[in-house]
């Protein structure tokens, strides 16, 4: 049995460890803090593929909707719910192009004019046209980190936390485990998923992305959708609560460090998510920060870096844990190569 070491408890390390688990692996988890302790826990949770950077990254966004839909099939409880996603962000030609391009790569996407919009969400103010992004879905990232990290131990993974990972041990010429600040622990292969640690871990060249998630007072249900607004993304979560980052475009934000305090920037995006529901008493209640894992590129990181090392630090981890599980378990254990995996190799570094 192929012991597996995974650096991180977040949603990708979580997701990992669930699938190795399933096929068969010994698997030890090693995290500073816990489950959702990081960007997992402050993440929007838009699971899409409607946002990508090209046709490939595309392919794989839609498998990790379909993995996500696996996923759900097998994991008892699973928080996530097939909404669909709302997208007016632009108008006119804009819109056109957008439709277009989705058509094109045979993408599932229905128009509305402003009274079918207003016929599904009566509480939002109208834009003249918008798509449904019908395959669509949204989770709450901590509850799907949760309920992966549960189900991996109830298949007989291990935990180890409140330990920090230093670095990996290399003899050799391989990789034989990490060293943390309570001694070294050996296994057999070992995969960094632990977000923006990778840059110190395995030297992963990572923007900074500082994400800020804004939640509101509770508020009965007004929104049975994900909207792509102008004014940003938005849900209702389980409880109530609308949730919105405070930047406008989160999907695509290239800002490198906060223009100010969270309570200003989350006063900024209370203005704007009023005027997307003006008839409703907002207030917001919390706002979060995580600062996003993104490699250099903007694409996900999944392979091997070397014998014995394996590598799954991604943004969009919410779309693509499944997926990267999936195909992270084949690799791992069976020794495939997953041909969809080859624009998103460590070694393009």
């Amino acid at each position: 049995m192929k012991h597996v070491l995974i650096v991180g408890a977040g949603l990708i390390g979580s997701a990992v460890a669930y699938g190795l688990a399933q096929a068969g692996a010994r698997v030890t988890i090693v995290d500073r803090a816990g489950p959702a302790a990081g960007a997992s826990g402050a993440s929007f949770g838009w699971i899409n593929a409607s946002f990508y950077a090209d046709a490939a990254h595309h392919s794989l966004r839609v498998a990790g909707i379909a993995a996500h839909r696996r996923l759900c099939a097998a994991l008892p409880h699973c928080p996530i719910q097939w909404q669909r996603a709302l997208w007016y962000e632009a108008q006119g030609a804009a819109l056109s192009e957008m439709e277009d391009a989705l058509r094109g790569m045979n993408y599932p996407v229905e128009r509305l004019d402003r009274t079918a919009f207003s016929g599904l969400e009566p509480e939002v103010a109208p834009p003249e046209e918008a798509l449904c992004f019908v395959d669509e879905g949204v989770t709450d990232p901590a509850a799907l980190n949760r309920a992966l990290f549960d189900a991996a131990l109830s298949l007989g993974a291990k935990a180890v936390l409140g330990v920090a990972v230093l670095g990996v041990v290399r003899r050799g010429g391989k990789t034989i485990g990490v060293a943390t600040d309570q001694g070294e622990i050996v296994a057999d292969e070992v995969v960094i998923a632990g977000g923006t640690g990778a840059a110190a871990l395995i030297g992963l060249p990572m923007l900074r992305r500082p994400g800020l998630l804004m939640k509101t007072n509770v508020l009965p249900p007004v929104l049975s959708h994900v909207l792509v607004t102008p004014e940003g993304e938005i849900k209702q979560d389980a409880a109530g609560r609308l949730v919105m980052p405070t930047t406008a475009g989160h999907q695509g934000d290239t800002t490198e460090a906060l223009t100010t305090t969270p309570d200003l920037l989350a006063d900024e995006a209370m203005l704007r998510l009023r005027a997307v529901f003006p008839g409703l008493d907002l207030h917001w209640r919390e706002v979060a920060l995580a600062d996003r894992p993104v490699p250099q590129d903007g694409l996900p990181v999944i392979g091997r870096v070397e014998p014995g090392l394996y590598a799954t630090v991604m943004h969009s981890g919410v779309t693509l844990a499944a997926i990267t599980a999936d195909y992270a378990t084949q690799e791992i254990l069976r020794g495939d190569l997953v041909i969809a995996l080859g624009p998103y190799r460590p070694g393009r570094f």
